[in-house]
């Protein structure tokens, strides 16, 4: 198994090529839409480097959410109600949904998509 520190440094790559960063730009709280400004065509272009890149399988809607926000259990009034939590808790415990949950403004989670939880998630991944 690959070390936290290479499986950083092949995202980072990544991430560069996905985005046309510079590399000093790709630090592990790094945003990947506010900072890296990524856009949501690009999570698929993501998705499908990472699983070139590290020789896995990511299965649509694990790494990043997809049909969670469009259902109406799940949202209410702009906000991820607890149940939502709960389903994102459950499908992404690479995301640090404790701190989400404080704001669970729809418009909030894109700010926990991180450079941080992509290692998160490729390191349990990987294991």
């Amino acid at each position: 198994m690959p070390t936290r520190e290479e499986i950083f440094d092949k995202v980072k790559a990544t991430l560069v090529d996905a985005l046309g960063v510079d590399e000093e730009e790709v630090t592990p709280d790094a945003a990947l839409i506010s900072d890296l400004g990524a856009e949501s065509i690009d999570f698929l272009d993501i998705v499908f480097r990472l699983e070139k890149n590290f020789d896995i399988k990511i299965p649509r809607g694990e790494l990043f959410p997809e049909q969670v926000f469009s259902d109406p259990d799940l949202i209410k009034d702009g906000m991820v109600t607890a149940k939502g939590l709960e389903e994102l808790r459950s499908r992404m415990p690479h995301l640090d949904m404790d701190r989400f949950a404080e704001d669970p403004s729809v418009q909030q989670i894109s700010n926990f998509f991180t450079v941080e939880t992509i290692v998160k998630y490729l390191e349990s991944k990987l294991s």
